[in-house]
């Protein structure tokens, strides 16, 4: 009498299935990414090495045609102060970044130092890494 059962455990390992699971994964990251939008005005920002810490901060652009912009909106260089101190006046610690294009004058740059010297803000200088 042969009792054996008919039930043969293979050795083989099939990797289908798991390479359509990275597959599907990969696509997704894939599409989320495209849908990410960062919140800032596009300029060529100057290169050194060094790291910026991401808090919460307000951002402070200079455009290469001598535009002032606070994150997103259009100030007006005169009004530059006015409108840091409204927006942060309520926080304990006011942290501004600075992003100035590379052919912005120095003198631009220096004047918004000067308002978060005058004013206690940390400033930091945002940059492209090397």
């Amino acid at each position: 009498m042969n009792i054996r059962g008919r039930n043969k455990i293979s050795p083989e390992f099939n990797m289908s299935s798991m390479t359509d699971i990275v597959f599907l994964l990969l696509i997704f990251f894939m599409i989320a990414s495209t849908l990410v939008t960062t919140n800032a005005i596009d300029i060529l920002l100057p290169t050194a090495s060094g790291k910026t810490e991401n808090k919460k901060s307000i951002a402070v652009s200079i455009k290469k045609d001598l535009t002032f912009y606070i994150d997103q909106s259009k100030v007006e260089v005169q009004n530059l102060e006015a409108e840091l101190l409204q927006l942060l006046q309520k926080e304990t610690a006011p942290t501004l970044v600075l992003r100035a294009e590379k052919s912005v004058p120095v003198d631009y740059v220096v004047k918004v130092m000067d308002i978060a010297n005058r004013n206690k803000f940390k400033i930091i200088l945002a940059v492209n890494p090397n």
